[in-house]
């Protein structure tokens, strides 16, 4: 991932285990603060109730960015209940 497709707020997922900071791969952050150049990204990482339980620096290589795309009307598939 160039550097160039990370910008602020974007919603990012670790692909990465940091143990020393109880940060494990698929947990999902923010970005808040582009870093060194825009080489470099703040991640912060809330619970439930919007508290920060941990704020990082982290390298484009340790995250990815989260797109979301609603799905369309034809590819939801209706539920079944037995």
């Amino acid at each position: 991932m160039t550097k160039s497709t990370i910008k602020l707020l974007d919603v990012v997922a670790l692909t990465v285990d940091l143990p020393e900071y109880n940060l494990y791969r698929g947990q999902v952050g923010t970005v808040v603060e582009l870093l060194a150049g825009d080489a470099a990204f703040e991640v912060e990482f809330s619970d439930h109730n919007g508290r920060t339980y941990e704020s990082v620096g982290l390298r484009s290589e340790q995250i990815m960015v989260l797109h979301f795309e609603p799905a369309s009307p034809d590819s939801v598939r209706p539920m079944v209940i037995a």
